[in-house]
């Protein structure tokens, strides 16, 4: 697969829906399509390509009147399916039929507060009803998250996304005193097994437990943490009273820029008390994964070949295992065949 050979007909993350407002149109970029999001008066979301057919001017800049999109150029209307509407410069009684002129569209979802959309290989429309389902968090129902963060990586989604499930650097790069410092590590034995589109960290009980997961409180935090394309990663904490999950997206935007959105749910009422407390700690735990990335850019440029080894990296083994099965699968019309295995791992942290 070519670098820039992002996966197609998937569900991506888009953003939060918080950031999209009724009557509203937010503009971005994603796997190099550039993408308007808007939300109608009666709150439906909906997604069409951010260019007007006519003369290619963005219709983000244009107006939305809750229903319809209006280019700023010369007022063509395009409703919420991209199909044209209305063509100003057209004399009463014209015979020029505007279904000529369609913006594609994308299918979205909005379930847990999340906007998810459909990326398909179809450069027109794509089709409305994907087999694919979108991510959702345990536990939590239809509610909506309780914290938001977004940090752009300047690198190619696939680094973004072994960073993220990397085991072995968080003694490194996360050295703080209300996480890891850095001065112990202990042995890791973790059972996978596959799941749909990705893998699986059985449940087990964490140990040497850092500060962060005290703060859920009622006894000693279990996890499972999985993993599915293109690059979702949720880690569900439970003790015998409370909840916490974490959904963590990775979205393409070029080959060079990538979206990492981490979003918190819990049920423990006092971490809802210090929010803004605790927001500049997520902010800067992710930060340190964004900073060494940023380190890694400076090496990638030599284009190196990159040795894995085993137990460490074979999470990232099972990702370029993933992707290339699901494009081979989409390629060949075919089921997609999960190449990850039960298995046990072991590697110090």
């Amino acid at each position: 697969m070519a670098k820039n050979d992002f996966l197609r007909n998937v569900w991506y993350y888009a953003l939060p829906g918080g950031l999209l407002k009724r009557g509203a149109m937010v503009a971005k970029t994603l796997l190099g399509e550039p993408v308007v999001f808007a939300r109608s008066r009666e709150g439906k979301v909906f997604a069409l390509r951010n260019i007007c057919p006519h003369r290619a001017v963005p219709l983000s800049c244009g107006r939305f009147d809750g229903q319809e999109i209006e280019c700023c150029y010369h007022g063509w209307r395009f409703d919420q399916t991209g199909r044209c509407t209305e063509i100003p410069a057209l004399v009463e009684g014209d015979p020029l039929d505007l279904s000529r002129f369609q913006v594609k569209q994308y299918p979205v979802r909005e379930v847990q507060g999340n906007i998810w959309i459909y990326m398909t290989s179809n450069e027109r429309n794509a089709p409305q009803e994907p087999n694919m389902e979108v991510p959702v968090v345990p536990f939590f129902g239809d509610k909506s998250y309780q914290m938001v963060v977004t940090l752009h990586f300047p690198c190619y989604v696939d680094h973004a996304i072994i960073g993220l499930m990397d085991p072995a650097h968080l003694p490194y790069v996360h050295r703080s005193w209300w996480w890891k410092s850095g001065r112990s590590q202990f042995e890791e034995v973790k059972a996978f097994d596959p799941s749909p589109y990705g893998f699986t960290m059985r449940r087990h009980q964490i140990p040497n437990v850092a500060l962060g997961y005290r703060l859920i409180g009622g006894g000693a935090p279990e996890t499972e943490i999985s993993f599915r394309l293109p690059g979702v990663r949720i880690e569900h904490v439970s003790t015998a009273h409370h909840n916490v999950c974490n959904l963590t997206a990775v979205t393409p935007i070029s080959e060079t820029e990538t979206e990492v959105t981490t979003l918190l749910y819990w049920t423990t009422p006092w971490i809802t008390a210090i929010k803004p407390l605790i927001r500049p700690f997520v902010r800067a735990f992710l930060d340190q994964d964004r900073q060494v990335v940023i380190k890694q850019q400076e090496g990638l440029k030599y284009d190196p070949t990159l040795l894995l080894i085993r137990d460490a990296d074979t999470q990232a083994r099972w990702y370029y295992q993933l992707k290339a099965e699901f494009a081979r699968a989409t390629a060949e019309e075919r089921p997609f065949n999960n190449p990850v295995k039960t298995q046990v791992l072991r590697w110090r942290s």
